[in-house]
């Protein structure tokens, strides 16, 4: 063997050792970029309750991504939140929707206590999305801005034909544009955790 094959003989194991550490850091960079992507992504839309979402979403023949959505866009998934005009829980319900909502759904021993519950929260947020998306047809928009201003305001603006973009309330209009953009987001980041729409 000359002089020449035996360099490239004892290189060999440096060079295999040198190639697997460097698979070994690019591994490590790629698990490094995952947490880091799913940490912005926690930070960014963060999900808690999926198993009460999943439950609600399948009940009331919702898309789990879109009360995930509204949720975010309501209290950050924050349940103690209460809003200026006294909404309380993850998705804002006001005390007086709670009673209604209660009481044609059959809730008997409801107690305003309870909105600060996940599931009662969830759940009443959840009957009023589907009460609403069947006032217009299935219309997100629509029924979105029901949720957020009132079914009356959203039957004066165009009911089921209603556009994100004709909402005369700048703040209904952005909070319509905020879930939607915030459901095409759970969707793609956390659908396995949520689930298929129905």
């Amino acid at each position: 063997m000359n002089l020449r094959a035996r360099r490239r003989r004892r290189l060999w194991p440096i060079v295999a050792i040198f190639a697997a550490f460097l698979v070994l850091v690019a591994v490590t960079q790629i698990e490094v970029f995952k947490g880091v992507d799913q940490a912005v992504t926690e930070i960014t839309y963060p999900l808690r309750h999926d198993d009460i979402i999943r439950q609600q979403a399948h009940e009331k023949r919702l898309d789990p991504a879109l009360i995930a959505a509204v949720i975010y866009v309501e209290s950050d998934f924050v349940s103690g939140r209460t809003s200026t005009a006294g909404a309380e829980g993850l998705m804002q319900i006001t005390p007086e929707t709670a009673r209604d909502i209660a009481r044609r759904s059959g809730g008997t021993s409801f107690v305003l206590e309870d909105l600060a519950t996940p599931q009662i929260n969830i759940s009443y947020g959840s009957y009023l999305l589907r009460e609403l998306l069947d006032r217009y047809d299935g219309d997100v928009a629509a029924a979105l801005a029901g949720y957020n201003a009132g079914p009356g305001n959203a039957d004066r603006w165009g009911g089921s034909k209603l556009k994100a973009d004709q909402i005369p309330f700048p703040e209904t209009r952005a909070y319509v544009e905020q879930v939607l953009e915030a459901q095409l987001q759970y969707r793609e980041r956390y659908d396995n955790e949520l689930g298929p729409a129905p």
